[in-house]
């Protein structure tokens, strides 16, 4: 009988080792099955994905071109009527023309001078004329926008304006000022803000020739505010936006240096329309958040309201955040300053400013309701008080004294007399009698009886008393006539001065009167005869 040959222990551990291998190359096959699906996977979503976009932009491109066709075919049969309606607009300017060259007098009117000047496409005389009518403003203003609309080409007469006054600008010539001002009316007048949104999917008003001339200009313009640094205006600036919102050059300029402008200038009233015309309207938010981070929430409500975002930005809460941080910076310059004369005034007029900022922010936003005044309005009427009443303390004690330093019988330095003695009667001796030369008093009315009587000023009862800085300085009552000055007496009641040395009663409005000075009670003057006549 055959026997089974035994099994070794090496050959099953070498079989072992092969299986071992064997797991381990078919795990690294599952593995990189499995990254290469995954990899195919990735790139088929990401094929499709493109493939959904381009089909989108196709769609939107197809979109586009269709309505741009219609736009086109719309423009074109309009042609028609808008030449016929601008040959109707040229005859009429034409036959306007004629009649003015016809009356060698002219009319003196300003809207007569206006037209006549925009119809003649005079942009040098009409800026002249503009800068010369400048007290004029408020009529000037409602009657440059009817001039404009009998020009032949208003935009064109204003480039022209404006290519002058950059050419000027790089000369440095006199008379910018002025002239910056007529050509901030007359842009004001040609894009008023109520096209600023009309314009928004319409096509430009002006011709392709204009809109590069107005791109140079523009660009030589911004060449010279990169030049001026801290010598901008805030009204240039505003000029600046509302010529690339005009003549639509937004493109043309890089969105940081506008954002600039609007940031650094936000106070002004356009601005933010201005803002929201550029089409900030995405970053309107980042913008009114740097607002409030600056201290700018007055400047925030405007923003907001003109960008709609009153819900993520309350004006009233706004608002109260500003008279908080108003207040804080108000007490900060009183601390800073130690409470002296210069910081109290300082402290009140940033206080006064702050609540007048405020009020009118309400007026313009009808926030009454939701933001009562009342107490601002009456605190604002306090400041006020206070610092007319100031003004005039300081204008009474800024008065010359009298010039005269001494009398007869006086010693020079002793200063002038209480009243100028009556001259006595000329005689026909040389030497009258000594009771001639030293007659009696006359019964004349006691100066006491004339200048006793209080005067009454506007908004206060009597007269302030000094501030104490002058009296602690100088030892004496700074008004103390210096001619007698023992039988003068005068009140200061020292607590009712307040820490800047003003007088309060409360808070403020506190008066402080001076006891009537009797003038009769001083001794009149006497002449001393001389030793040889008596």
């Amino acid at each position: 009988m055959s026997t089974a040959p035994p099994i070794s222990a090496d050959r099953v551990q070498k079989f072992i080792e092969d299986l071992e291998a064997q797991k381990k190359i078919v795990s690294k096959c599952t593995e990189l099955f499995t990254t290469l699906t995954n990899h195919f996977t990735s790139l088929q979503n990401s094929l499709s994905q493109k493939s959904q976009s381009l089909d989108a932009k196709f769609l939107s491109l197809s979109s586009k071109f269709s309505q741009t066709l219609d736009s086109l075919s719309q423009r074109e049969s309009s042609l028609p009527d808008r030449e016929s309606a601008a040959a109707a607009h040229i005859e009429t300017l034409k036959e306007a023309a004629f009649a003015e060259f016809k009356d060698p007098k002219g009319s003196a009117q300003l809207s007569d001078t206006l037209k006549s000047l925009a119809r003649r496409m005079d942009s040098a005389g009409l800026v002249k004329f503009i800068v010369s009518k400048r007290k004029e403003s408020v009529p000037l203003r409602a009657e440059i926008s009817v001039a404009l609309s009998e020009a032949v080409d208003p935009h064109r007469l204003v480039l022209e304006a404006f290519e002058d006054f950059v050419s000027q600008k790089s000369g440095k010539t006199l008379g910018l000022t002025d002239k910056r001002w007529a050509c901030g009316m007359l842009v004001h007048a040609l894009f008023p803000e109520s096209s600023w949104k009309e314009k928004k999917g319409k096509g430009p008003e002006f011709s392709r020739n204009i809109g590069e001339r107005a791109a140079e200009v523009v660009d030589r313009w911004k060449g010279q505010l990169d030049g001026e640094k801290e010598g901008l205006t805030p009204g240039e600036a505003v000029m600046f936006l509302h010529m690339v919102v005009g003549f639509e050059l937004k493109e043309r300029f890089d969105e940081g240096f506008l954002r600039k402008l609007v940031l650094d200038f936000s106070s002004r009233r356009d601005m933010a329309k201005l803002a929201a015309a550029l089409g900030f309207d995405d970053k309107m938010g980042d913008i009114i958040d740097e607002l409030v981070k600056n201290g700018k929430e007055i400047e925030a409500v405007y923003f907001a309201r003109a960008a709609g975002l009153t819900e993520r930005f309350p004006p009233v809460s706004l608002l109260k955040s500003y008279q908080q941080n108003s207040k804080k910076n108000a007490t900060t310059i009183l601390k800073n300053g130690n409470f002296s004369a210069a910081a109290t005034e300082e402290s009140k007029n940033v206080e006064l400013n702050s609540i007048k900022a405020i009020i009118k922010c309400v007026e313009d936003h009808k926030l009454e309701s939701e933001f009562s005044t009342d107490l601002l309005r009456k605190r604002a009427t306090q400041l006020e008080k206070v610092k007319s009443d100031r003004k005039k303390s300081s204008a009474a004690a800024g008065k010359p004294q009298n010039k005269r330093s001494h009398s007869a019988g006086s010693a020079r330095g002793s200063g002038p007399p209480a009243f100028r003695p009556t001259k006595a009667a000329k005689f026909s001796n040389a030497y009258p009698p000594f009771n001639r030369r030293n007659p009696a008093p006359s019964a004349q009315q006691s100066p006491a009886a004339r200048f006793s009587a209080q005067y009454n000023y506007v908004g206060q009862n009597v007269f302030e008393a000094p501030t104490a800085p002058y009296a602690s300085a100088y030892g004496v009552t700074h008004s103390q006539s210096p001619a007698a000055v023992a039988q003068q007496h005068y009140v200061h009641p020292v607590e009712n001065l307040g820490v800047s040395g003003f007088p309060t009663s409360g808070a403020y409005g506190g008066q402080t009167s001076y006891v009537a000075y009797d003038y009769g009670s001083a001794a009149p003057s006497v002449f001393q005869p001389s030793s040889s006549t008596q």
